[in-house]
């Protein structure tokens, strides 16, 4: 068992504190270990978001909990909360402009078209990407916008609408190097059942924790029958985050790991 040192011992209060909810268990203090990992890893710019998924809670709940990190430990970058229908990002305002500038003008990302119409995954059409793109200049204006605002270390802005697949969408703010696209409005089902995948997951030793709390940074999958020609791609997303990794005081021994793998459904 893990030995809970002063400073863990802060975060789990933080998040028993702000983030419990009427009649609701709190978190345990190994998801509330992990859900500061993942918050400390957007600080520290080695991914441009976070979604919150942890509980119900709401917005003001979220900003009271982040605050109270920055309390505990000095937050690097600037942090926003950004709602995105009814879901909640945590950002990182200067690698999020950053990594969306890389994605419209250096075409850093893979649309995966994976309608279930289609007989198996392929590349998106360039009308698709463009259609994609408009939605993600829309948000990269919102971004600059919000940064703009250096009065705060902590901001939050309310809902952006948007017409774009939201798997689509979560895909790139999340920092993924490819991002599945299919007609949400027609259907949610896709085109990925029995296709092999290459799944990556990237992780790192939570070393403010313990040298044995490890915290998932990525885990996203491509068809293995397009990774030919990925590749080079995702060889070089790998380095960059290498090269980030490298900058920071928060984690150690990054882990990046691929394996293939075959289900019956892919839910995205």
């Amino acid at each position: 068992m893990m030995r809970m040192e002063p400073f863990s011992q802060l975060l789990i209060a933080a998040a028993r504190q702000h983030l419990r909810m009427r009649k609701k268990k709190c978190l345990s203090p190994s998801a509330s270990l992990n859900l500061a990992g993942e918050i400390f890893a957007v600080a520290a710019g080695l991914k441009p978001a976070f979604l919150y998924d942890y509980t119900p809670a709401g917005i003001s709940q979220i900003v009271s909990y982040i605050q109270e990190l920055q309390n505990i430990s000095q937050l690097g970058g600037r942090l926003h909360i950004l709602s995105i229908a009814e879901n909640v990002f945590l950002i990182n305002l200067e690698t999020m402009q950053l990594w969306l500038e890389m994605v419209l003008q250096k075409n850093t990302v893979f649309f995966v078209d994976v309608a279930a119409s289609k007989t198996c995954p392929g590349f998106c059409e360039p009308e698709d990407v463009d259609f994609i793109k408009g939605h993600l200049v829309e948000i990269l204006c919102h971004v600059k916008a919000q940064a703009t605002d250096t009065s705060q270390i902590l901001s939050s802005s309310p809902a952006i609408s948007t017409e774009c697949n939201l798997c689509t969408l979560f895909g790139v703010l999340l920092g993924f190097p490819a991002a599945y696209s299919f007609p949400a409005q027609k259907s949610f089902e896709n085109c990925l059942s029995l296709v092999p995948l290459r799944v990556f997951t990237i992780q790192a030793t939570f070393c403010k924790i313990s040298n044995d709390f490890r915290v998932r940074f990525y885990s996203f999958s491509v068809p293995e029958s397009l990774y030919p020609v990925m590749k080079t791609d995702l060889s070089m997303w790998c380095e960059n985050l290498q090269n980030a990794f490298k900058t920071q005081k928060y984690f150690a021994d990054l882990s990046i790991s691929t394996e293939v793998v075959t289900q019956v459904a892919v839910t995205l």
